[in-house]
């Protein structure tokens, strides 16, 4: 009888190990098909041309000059904005988070912005800011990006402040110190790599991120500094070039999806290594 039921749980064992093995080999099948195409079809347009000249007009040569540097001043001023909340509202979650009804209803907030559709993120900051000042600009954009990086923000600076030991609190508050200075000297301190491993995720998160940017910043044709102004980004002229009937925009796409890739591709390697770090 017993053996019987080895038998079995053996088998119910394997052939768990290799469903899960054959439905891993499934999505990497399909992840490395994506991959591949896009590096065929994106190392083509890598070229000093697409680093240095500007959008195109249909049917024209040209780069991807001022939709990178859009898309670059939009994540920076979106993280600048989103980093201290989400990391003021993290701390405030793991050391204050056990009084009262405001930490669970800030936990719970957070974990809708998380699993929000960005798309209804853009819409919420068309609603509030681009409506009533009836234009477009880069301080839109921004306003959205930060909106999705404060979740990610929140959640990773307080989950690694929960994984600093207690021992260090006490051994500070020992020494007389006041709380703020333990949780700004130490325990922010000790969690610090873990912290900036949350931001480069959320920035990663943001680089792609189109539907927000198409109710907010929309697009511009030319270089543009004003913030105040419809803005050039990489995600929204990828979708507008990719869809378009003109070679030479579509060739553009496929390098700005590329590019795109390659930095959060960059990013998430970065993320990890300091992760791994701070666990050793």
């Amino acid at each position: 009888m017993n053996k019987t039921i080895y038998a079995k749980r053996r088998f119910i064992n394997s052939f768990n190990i290799v469903m899960s093995v054959l439905t891993m080999g499934f999505g990497l099948f399909w992840l490395a098909w994506i991959l591949i195409t896009l590096f065929q079809h994106g190392f083509d347009a890598i070229s000093i041309a697409m680093f240095t000249q500007m959008t195109p007009p249909p049917g024209s040569a040209g780069g991807l000059l001022n939709a990178i540097f859009g898309s670059l001043l939009m994540a920076l001023f979106g993280t600048l904005i989103g980093t201290p909340i989400g990391i003021l509202a993290g701390t405030y979650l793991a050391e204050f988070g056990e009084r009262g009804w405001l930490a669970p209803t800030t936990r719970f907030i957070n974990d809708i912005l998380l699993s929000a559709p960005s798309i209804v993120i853009g819409l919420f900051v068309y609603t509030i800011y681009v409506a009533k000042v009836k234009h477009f600009s880069g301080w839109a954009g921004a306003l959205a990006l930060s909106l999705i990086v404060i979740p990610v923000v929140v959640r990773t600076t307080e989950n690694m402040l929960r994984l600093v030991p207690n021992s260090l609190r006490e051994a500070a508050a020992a020494l007389g110190a006041p709380q703020w200075k333990v949780i700004t000297f130490v325990t922010l301190k000790a969690s610090r790599a873990g912290i900036l491993t949350g931001i480069l995720l959320a920035v990663a998160r943001i680089s792609g991120e189109t539907a927000p940017l198409l109710f907010t910043a929309l697009n511009n044709q030319f270089w543009s500094m004003n913030m105040n102004a419809p803005m050039a980004n990489l995600p929204v002229v990828i979708f507008q070039f990719a869809m378009s009937p003109y070679e030479d925009w579509q060739k553009l796409a496929w390098g700005g999806a590329l590019l795109i890739t390659v930095s959060v591709l960059a990013l998430n390697i970065l993320a990890r290594s300091l992760f791994r770090q701070k666990s050793n």
